[in-house]
């Protein structure tokens, strides 16, 4: 039987919704997918798929990055069509999970990104590695499709109904952007939940080769982290990795790729790690601080020109913050349960940066309150800031 006939089966879309209810989706998400699968929605998706109806053309969208003020390019489905294709690859993980090395840790299940530092921290004399961070690239955008499809069938021999599916879904050249109907270049397609498998998969050999070569390495997505006794052993696992990406149409993102030296310690996937400690990473902490002051500034601006009582603002960054930090994402559609405090809390052992982040928060709170930096903010106490509303980041990792 294919994977697509599942899509149609009642009992996969039970166990669907109870997964996802067991983890932190929001409670939005939850509800619409019940009604979705109530209401026997996907019934009409899944005759067309099976008919051979045309998939939607997918919609391009410009969205800022987490905690960033850069821009990535993603791309969605239409609704009913989007919450199928979150279950069929909710069972693609599944069924094909044995393809994949164990240094491979994004979007498999029963494995997170606190594995990926429990193996790296546990190697026997870490503190006496070197090692090399890479990030490649735009690689979901990126990823040449035509390269792709070949492995897909490969692995999916087994089911070239499934294949077949996902063939058209990638080599649809149009998107909607805004009023138009376009074509262009899209990869795998960031954002569409089927991007996940392919990213997985497209790199699957990489992974391959530094398993099977016993050399420390770990991949979560488009991140990879090497360790190795040397620096010349660093540098020559380096080299192989852009020559493979290169070979792949990929290249590496030139910001985001360093080395180390034993005693710095490294960074990974968000994490700082050196002599037993694990942190967030320091440009993760100048991400949330300059996503912070961003959101301070504007809502200065708000309320001088609404005329609005300072603590209106203040409420407001407030309430915007605590979403983020300890919620979910402003999407209340989002099934993404690494919300911020649940990505870092299970794996930081120190509160360090959490003290740095809750001042940088008390501090633009004060502002907006007092309209000052100077020592006149301190008139708003921390009992005031928490009658608002504020949650502070190390009270709340160490009562998690």
């Amino acid at each position: 039987m294919s994977l697509i006939d599942e899509l149609a089966s009642p009992a996969s879309w039970e166990r669907f919704c109870e997964y996802k209810s067991s983890l932190s989706c929001t409670k939005r998400f939850i509800k619409v997918l019940r009604s979705f699968i109530d209401e026997g929605r996907y019934a009409d998706v899944c005759r067309n798929i099976n008919s051979g109806v045309p998939f939607p053309i997918p919609r391009k969208s410009v969205i800022s990055k987490m905690s960033s003020a850069k821009k990535r390019t993603v791309y969605t489905y239409p609704h009913d069509e989007n919450i199928v294709l979150k279950l069929m690859t909710h069972l693609l993980l599944r069924r094909y999970d044995h393809l994949f090395c164990p240094n491979l840790y994004s979007f498999r299940p029963g494995r997170t990104v606190k594995d990926a530092l429990r193996y790296l921290t546990g190697l026997e004399g870490v503190d006496r590695m070197y090692s090399y961070k890479v990030d490649i690239s735009n690689y979901f955008n990126s990823i040449p499709v035509a390269e792709l499809i070949p492995e897909l069938e490969h692995v999916m021999s087994d089911d070239p109904v499934l294949s077949g599916f996902l063939r058209d879904l990638l080599e649809e050249p149009r998107v909607i952007d805004g009023d138009t109907v376009i074509t262009e270049n899209k990869g795998i397609m960031a954002g569409t939940p089927q991007a996940s498998f392919f990213a997985n998969l497209y790199l699957r050999e990489l992974d391959r080769y530094f398993y099977e070569h016993g050399i420390p390495y770990a991949r979560y997505s488009d991140d990879i982290l090497i360790l190795g006794r040397s620096e010349d052993e660093v540098r020559r696992h380096a080299l192989y990795v852009r020559e493979y990406l290169a070979s792949r149409g990929l290249t590496v993102n030139p910001d985001k790729e360093s080395y180390s030296t034993p005693g710095e310690g490294w960074v990974f996937l968000g994490f700082c790690y050196r002599a037993g400690v694990i942190d967030i990473a320091p440009a993760s902490v100048l991400k949330i601080k300059a996503k912070m002051r961003r959101k301070m500034r504007a809502l200065m601006r708000w309320t001088a020109r609404k005329g609005e009582l300072p603590v209106r603002g203040a409420s407001a960054f407030i309430r915007i913050f605590n979403s983020k930090l300890f919620e979910h994402s402003a999407d209340e559609m989002s099934d993404n349960e690494l919300t911020w405090s649940k990505w870092y809390f299970p794996v930081i052992n120190t509160d360090r940066s959490l003290k740095v982040i809750d001042h940088y928060a008390q501090d633009c709170v004060r502002y907006l309150v007092s309209g000052t930096h100077g020592k006149g903010r301190f008139r708003v106490s921390y009992e005031d800031m928490k009658a608002l509303g504020l949650r502070s980041l190390v009270g709340e990792y160490y009562s998690s």
